[in-house]
């Protein structure tokens, strides 16, 4: 799988040879969480990458080692429902699952690690949770998202969901049926626009033909609670750490003018970069590379080994 996703990408950011990252557990309450791992584990800077509805950690491989080129150890993890991750009650899973494990994730990293810094990246619907974890839990140095998405705002939710009249509706009818539906799982396909993951034709096909990621099914549940999710600390309470919003120019699942409807009122010190000519998951030159740049380096020279 991880081969799959590697070899869309521009030929110039391909990893050659595609080393296999180093796949771990961690018990997280009563959840086994997977975690992929690459890079060397003695690098100067740590990085988490999260990411959203539809991938995990091998969808997100990529970019994983190409983080791991720039020197940093990175850390991919599973979300609840998502990938390789054990949870003992699918039906069970809500979007606050995924924003405890990722802030004890990073704090753990950080006691773990206290002199290396942290950069959060998220893709996705895990841009905001990247935000949230960096502004609960104060472990993060640097934040880099793909785009924002408040889901409190209308306009972020009609495009969202798979038709936009379906996110003027989707909280009262996803309160409505928090009682005897909220275990009731669905195809993804079904609610949200996963055929607009991606501009790029075999992407997405891919995507949708993944069962651990664009064709997976998750509760209502955890649906009705992402969309009345809120950060912990809204943005214009925000004092660090610095937010880089690398937003794909062509998306079409969610327009950079969605998320900068929250970016901009961002107060911590923040920057636009935006991605030419790419989707929603980048692919596309010259973009995918202009994130890559996006990320930095952990160090004065990148480093050239993607071993885990």
């Amino acid at each position: 799988m991880h081969r799959s996703y590697a070899v869309l990408m521009p030929a110039d950011l391909r990893p050659d040879p595609i080393v296999e990252p180093e796949s771990t557990w961690w018990r997280w309450r009563d959840t086994d969480v997977h975690i992929e791992r690459m890079g060397d584990p003695a690098a100067a800077a740590r990085m988490i990458l999260l990411h959203g509805a539809g991938g995990h950690a091998a969808a997100m491989f990529p970019y994983a080692a190409l983080a791991a080129q720039r020197g940093f150890r990175v850390l991919v993890p599973d979300l609840p429902g998502f990938g390789r991750t054990r949870v003992p009650r699918r039906h069970a899973v809500r979007y606050d699952d995924w924003v405890r494990l990722a802030c004890d994730l990073a704090l753990a990293e950080k006691q773990a690690h206290p002199d290396e810094p942290l950069h959060l990246l998220g893709a996705s619907m895990g841009g905001m949770l990247a935000y949230d974890v960096a502004t609960r839990t104060g472990a993060a140095s640097r934040v880099l998202v793909t785009c924002l998405l408040d889901p409190r705002d209308p306009v972020a939710r009609r495009h969202i969901t798979h038709f936009p009249w379906l996110g003027d509706v989707a909280r009262p009818f996803m309160r409505v049926a928090a009682g005897p539906l909220a275990g009731v799982s669905v195809p993804m396909p079904w609610l949200t626009k996963m055929r607009a993951i991606s501009n790029e034709p075999a992407l997405v096909d891919l995507v949708l033909r993944d069962r651990r990621g664009g064709r997976n099914r998750m509760p209502l549940g955890f649906l009705r609670t992402f969309l009345d999710s809120a950060p912990a600390v809204e943005p214009e309470e925000a004092s660090g750490p610095a937010i880089v919003l690398a937003h794909p120019a062509d998306d079409r699942w969610t327009p950079h003018e969605v998320s900068m409807r929250f970016f901009d009122r961002i107060a911590a010190p923040k920057e636009i970069v935006m991605l030419e000519n790419a989707g929603h998951y980048p692919v596309e030159s010259p973009g995918a590379r202009q994130l890559v740049e996006a990320m930095g380096t952990a160090g004065p020279e990148p480093h050239k080994g993607l071993a885990g």
